[in-house]
């Protein structure tokens, strides 16, 4: 991941070109999915581009971040391969879990990435944990953990954010409000206009921003990491932004129409960063254009190579689990049967 300066041209074509990656591969993980092609289960991303492109462009390649179980944007983002998410997707060895995390456990510790998690409302301890590690070893280096409006009922965000706010930590917190936790209305799960409000049990900064305007969640970010830096603490942000697919691929979705989907597609984040920029003379229409379509060439060749990568053997299944040796992880390994049969 390289530093984006929002100021310049470049990096505004930067942060484009990223929310059209994110778009693209969502859409095609999706399509992969309706046709069977990919194990588990997928959550898309798409609609949400804003938050997590605004946000992370907003960090330091070094800093850490944790995610949640709609991780793809957060990843690319990041900076992180589509070739070796495409192949995670697939459960191919080549994926960043080496196929046997799938879509819902993508991480690159040495990008930062401190993994996509299956689990609601397990980034916030987790990015708290990587802040007391950089504030232990005296790094310049913050952790932001992003996650859902329905996460905010849960006790181990709180315990996270009270940890970090008691001892200064350099954290932020960014809440995704997507209006549904699931199937839930947001306001059927919280007893505050805005969920921002929870920062003042904290006695933290607290912001609602709008998730749909990339360059509006970039600035709140950037106040929060030079905040967290200086080390006067973690701040509460959130991003008011709405998923435009099902909470999961699949999803019937009872519990909203077609035009509540259609009325958030008028504040689309890339239609409004597009235009912003062709007004400002940054990119042209034709420009656009082809933009789109190197993203789309780019996601045909990872999504190509990833149906014609290898599976992970299945004696590799106990590995990469533990750090230290563990002897029963030994035994059940020499255990396993490689040919499809019962194991011994």
């Amino acid at each position: 991941m390289v530093t984006i300066d929002i100021k310049a041209e470049s990096g505004q074509r930067e942060m484009l070109r990223r929310m059209l990656t994110i778009r693209a591969f969502d859409t095609r993980a999706g399509e992969l999915f309706a046709d069977g092609e990919l194990p588990g289960f997928v959550h898309l991303y798409i609609g949400e581009e804003a938050v997590g492109v605004g946000a992370i462009s907003a960090l330091e390649p070094d800093d850490y971040i944790t995610s949640t179980h709609r991780g793809h944007g957060h990843c690319i983002a990041k900076g992180l391969d589509t070739y070796q998410m495409m192949a995670e997707l697939y459960g191919k060895r080549d994926g960043y879990c080496n196929g046997k995390g799938g879509s819902m456990h993508i991480a690159d510790v040495d990008a930062g990435m401190l993994g996509a998690n299956g689990i609601v409302g397990a980034g916030p301890p987790l990015a708290t944990g990587a802040a007391l590690t950089a504030s232990y070893k005296d790094e310049d280096r913050v952790a932001l953990a992003f996650f859902g409006d329905g996460a905010v009922a849960q006790g181990q965000v709180h315990e996270g954010i009270n940890l970090a706010a008691t001892w200064d930590l350099p954290a932020i917190f960014v809440v995704e409000n997507n209006h549904f936790g699931e199937a839930t209305p947001v306001e059927n799960q919280h007893n505050v206009e805005h969920l921002s409000a929870t920062a003042e049990a904290y006695n933290i900064p607290g912001f609602t921003v709008d998730g749909m305007d990339v360059t509006a969640v970039y600035e709140a970010v950037e106040e929060a990491r030079a905040r967290a830096a200086a080390g006067d603490g973690p701040t509460f942000i959130e991003a008011d932004t709405y998923r435009y697919k099902g909470h999961f691929e699949g999803d019937h979705e009872p519990y909203r129409t077609k035009d509540d989907i259609d009325d958030a597609r008028e504040r689309d984040a890339i239609d409004r960063f597009k235009t912003r920029l062709v007004d400002a003379g940054v990119i042209t229409d034709a420009e656009f254009d082809d933009l789109e379509a190197e993203v789309e060439a780019e996601i045909d060749e990872a999504t190509e190579r990833a149906q014609d990568a290898e599976y992970p053997d299945p004696s590799e299944a106990y590995e990469d689990m533990f750090g230290a040796h563990v002897p029963e992880i030994e035994e059940f390994a020499a255990r396993v049967r490689t040919d499809g049969g019962e194991r011994q």
